[in-house]
């Protein structure tokens, strides 16, 4: 007997329906765990993820002059070597990373980046802030803990996630006015926009943030320069950062504090990296 159908209630052959079970399965089969033991999504292979990091950095190579200054390199290689050095090979092989490239790019803005499959960048004017080799090592920790924690792929896999959920919400609201439809589709891409994306993407650095400060501790970086370093920043950005809930980044006072908390796990990792022989002396 063929049950009627319930009004307002999506049948196993909408595509709403399908929708859903496309998200179910798509979790269910993307579980994962950060470093930091958080859960997490990743729709896409870290070999894909690596191709990506590899043609975005030769794209920068041609788009962004490359310092020439062979001393500031040589310094910039030697921090970015000591921090990817604490990596261990099981690491290397989950993110397919063969080798580390690294590169100073010639830019005024105090930045750094790392991306999926080894590739680390630089600009010259981080260099203005980051005023010590440990500070700089604060920089380039937290980007390779980007990397570690596959970021870069929970990234793409929650715009993907969005992206799909948005089309779902316009297939429920098909038979709405034109008005009603897109009320709710700019309601529904806020409540992603800050509801998920950004709080995401601040958890995210804070997780860089902490994974940061232990490759650096494990390199033999002291870590109490990483809070020196972000009140550098927050000194050269002056007080020009937006409002923390509308940003993907944690304010500086909010990172200074977690990073304070954390010192106290931190500088046994770092007195144990020195008595064991770490000393970087990059110059």
């Amino acid at each position: 007997m063929i049950q009627p159908t319930q009004p307002g209630r999506p049948q196993p052959s909408s595509p709403t329906f399908l929708t859903v079970w496309v998200f179910v399965l798509l979790v269910g089969a993307a579980c994962a765990t950060s470093p930091t033991g958080r859960s997490q999504i990743l729709l896409n292979s870290e070999a894909e993820m690596a191709e990506m990091g590899r043609l975005a950095f030769a794209e920068m190579q041609t788009k962004t002059p490359r310092s020439t200054n062979s001393g500031r390199t040589r310094y910039v290689r030697c921090v970015a070597d000591a921090i990817t050095a604490t990596l261990t090979p099981d690491e290397l092989r989950l993110l397919s990373v063969d080798r580390w490239e690294v590169e100073l790019f010639e830019d005024p803005t105090a930045n750094a980046f790392a991306l999926p499959g080894g590739k680390i960048g630089v600009h010259t004017g981080l260099l203005d802030v980051a005023t010590t080799q440990a500070q700089l090592a604060a920089v380039l920790g937290h980007e390779v803990g980007h990397v570690l924690a596959r970021h870069g792929n929970e990234r793409v896999s929650q715009q993907m996630l969005a992206q799909s959920g948005l089309q779902a919400l316009q297939v429920m609201l098909e038979e709405d006015s034109p008005e009603k439809q897109q009320l709710y589709a700019a309601l529904g891409a806020g409540v992603v926009q800050y509801g998920v994306l950004m709080p995401f993407g601040r958890q995210q650095e804070s997780e860089a943030d902490s994974i940061g400060l232990k490759l650096m501790a494990s390199a033999g970086f002291d870590p109490r320069e990483s809070v020196t370093l972000w009140r550098n920043m927050a000194r050269a950005s002056g007080g020009q950062s937006p409002p923390e809930f509308l940003s993907t980044h944690p304010s500086d006072t909010t990172r200074i504090s977690r990073l304070e908390a954390e010192m106290s796990e931190a500088i046994p990792i770092f007195e144990q990296a020195r008595a064991s022989g770490h000393h970087p002396n990059c110059r």
